[in-house]
């Protein structure tokens, strides 16, 4: 580990932010790590680092050279991407991402693969229009009456759900067969899934919600 932390941490990517969502991820966190380029979001906007973590092969000389090379942490390696490292290398009860969606949909889906092949890190992704997690064991939240729950399999799970317009009882979805997009609740909804594989996405607005849900599941993957 790089960075270890007891409160959320944000984590600033390559990709244009959303300053809604930036603001979020910096009122919440107790520390906060730039993946490479990010680095240079916030340094235009004067925002402290407690570490920068990645490859190396987009964040500009200049930038890199403003902030301390104690905070600076090259990973040569070219087997995982930067926000997978980053995910890897901080220990934190949650990690709030921003600047990874909305630019290049490889290195967006590349985070998804990330949230799934690293399940046991709570983390979730704000963008401008949405928030996204991996869904833990069992989770409720409290929403209001047709606001719109996406469920997008990344592999193979089954589970239960309360609340939504259209139930996952009794399906098995996946990412070539039956997926949950397009889904809204009904009320409050409660939802439990057999594996982490369940990616669930809602409007930005409730990144709140999400994250106070996350900090306080008590069901966790291993």
């Amino acid at each position: 580990m790089i960075v270890h932390s007891s409160a959320p941490v944000a984590l600033i990517g390559g990709a244009p932010v959303c300053e809604t969502a930036l603001a979020f991820a910096l009122s919440r966190a107790g520390r906060i790590v730039a993946a490479d380029g990010g680095a240079a979001t916030a340094h235009a906007r004067e925002i402290a680092l407690d570490a920068v973590i990645g490859d190396f092969d987009s964040i500009p000389a200049d930038v890199r050279g403003a902030y301390p090379a104690e905070i600076l942490h090259p990973i040569e390696e070219q087997d995982s991407t930067d926000f997978e490292k980053c995910l890897t290398r901080i220990a934190a009860p949650l990690i709030l991402g921003v600047g990874f969606s909305g630019a290049r949909l490889d290195h967006e889906l590349a985070a998804c693969n990330a949230l799934v092949r690293w399940p046991a890190r709570r983390c979730m992704l704000i963008g401008p229009q949405d928030v996204m997690f991996l869904a833990p064991p069992s989770f409720a939240l409290d929403l209001a009456p047709g606001t719109r729950v996406s469920l997008f399999p990344m592999g193979a799970v089954e589970g239960r759900s309360d609340g939504l317009n259209w139930p996952i009882d009794g399906l098995t979805l996946t990412p070539d067969g039956q997926i949950g997009t397009s889904n809204f609740a009904t009320g409050p909804v409660a939802i439990s899934v057999t594996a982490p594989k369940l990616l669930v996405i809602l409007p930005a607005g409730h990144a709140g919600a999400v994250g106070d849900m996350l900090m306080s599941a008590p069901a966790r993957w291993p």
